[in-house]
């Protein structure tokens, strides 16, 4: 009887041994891939953000060279869209508060850590 008692105890205790590393492949394979994404996400964000900051120099450059064709001067189109962009600034610094920011973050990863959660309960 203690060699039966013995081999369920030895067999109990590789089935929770093999259930932990199942565990903690588990968790690697899910950090991995959380990993990937977010690579994914920054790479693909940074380009978009480049292009995107390409576009509206050139456009930015276009306008300012039209407006100097339109009023037939070198330098009054750089300074309309310069003040455009400094009247931007100002209303930027003084006009909006970081709250309205902050809800929109707030927003944005609303619940993530919970719904996170709630899929590694399901397992």
């Amino acid at each position: 009887m203690a060699t039966e008692d013995k081999s369920k105890t030895d067999s109990i205790i590789a089935n929770l041994m093999g259930y932990i590393d199942t565990r903690i492949d588990l968790v690697k394979l899910d950090l991995q891939t959380k990993l990937k994404s977010v690579f994914v996400s920054t790479v693909h964000g940074v380009l978009l953000g480049l292009v995107a900051l390409m576009v509206l120099l050139f456009l930015n450059v276009f306008i300012a060279m039209l407006l100097n064709d339109l009023l037939d001067s070198r330098y009054w189109g750089f300074g309309i869209v310069t003040l455009f962009y400094l009247i931007l600034l100002v209303i930027l610094l003084v006009g909006l508060d970081k709250k309205v920011f902050q809800g929109m973050a707030d927003k944005a990863f609303r619940n993530t850590i919970y719904k996170t959660d709630e899929s590694n309960q399901t397992i």
